[in-house]
């Protein structure tokens, strides 16, 4: 069984390449999704953040303001404030899956699509921790497939997804270029990944190089696998 992390800065098509992988035929779950729902209300997540930001980050019908919370996480200096609630129960729910999906199938791929794996361990330890679920989370799986593209691009994509209308067009490119500072850079990611892959040249270029990567994913996973590991690469 192989547990895999894919990865990339906003805009990098992390989306896409999950839809592709499980076509493919891994098991894929997505950070942000496993995050929307433990901040509904029921969850202890919802509670803490509550608790921590006040009743602003609340709408009047109970659910959390989530524009709202974002600008005081990203704008007024509140990240690492939110982080800390969420990125540990999404860890310990992205595990919870984990092990769910091998005792189901054993010889599966599984694989946790998430922006932050590289931010959330260098935040962690930029806080003194040294060990636990946050500081050694890229250690938890046994490849990274990261995503790549120049930063101009990422934007021009993120601001294409969530701002269509023009009159929305600046606010979401100072928001796209806000949060794409609080990520790493590329050149650092790829330091530490196993499988680069630029997605640059469209569609069916991106699932050209996915299907390289699976093939040799699938490879390590067999019977044989230990004889046969993957080469990690670049794709570009």
């Amino acid at each position: 069984m192989l547990r895999v992390g894919l990865t990339g800065g906003l805009g990098s098509g992390k989306s896409t390449a999950a839809a592709i992988l499980r076509e493919l035929g891994a098991q894929v779950i997505e950070a942000d999704q496993l995050g929307r729902e433990l901040m509904e209300p029921g969850h202890a997540v919802y509670d803490q953040i509550v608790r921590s930001f006040g009743p602003e980050a609340v709408l009047p019908n109970g659910v959390l303001n989530r524009p709202r919370l974002a600008e005081l996480a990203f704008q007024e200096g509140r990240l690492n404030d939110l982080n800390a609630i969420v990125h540990p129960a999404v860890i310990a729910a992205q595990q919870r899956w984990m092990d769910g999906v091998f005792v189901r199938d054993p010889a599966t791929v599984a694989v946790v699509e998430s922006a932050l794996i590289f931010e959330v361990e260098r935040d962690a330890r930029a806080r003194g921790e040294s060990e636990g679920v946050l500081a050694d989370w890229r250690s938890r799986f046994d490849h990274i497939i990261l995503l790549t593209a120049p930063d101009d691009l990422k934007i021009e994509r993120y601001v294409a997804r969530l701002a269509p209308d023009p009159a929305r067009r600046e606010a979401a490119l100072a928001d796209a270029r806000l949060r794409l500072n609080r990520q790493m850079t590329d050149a650092e990611k790829a330091a530490r990944a196993d499988f680069v892959i630029e997605n640059t040249a469209g569609l069916d270029t991106l699932r050209h190089r996915l299907t390289a990567v699976w093939e040799q994913l699938r490879a390590q996973g067999s019977p044989s696998g230990c004889n046969n590991r993957a080469i990690p690469g670049s794709l570009k």
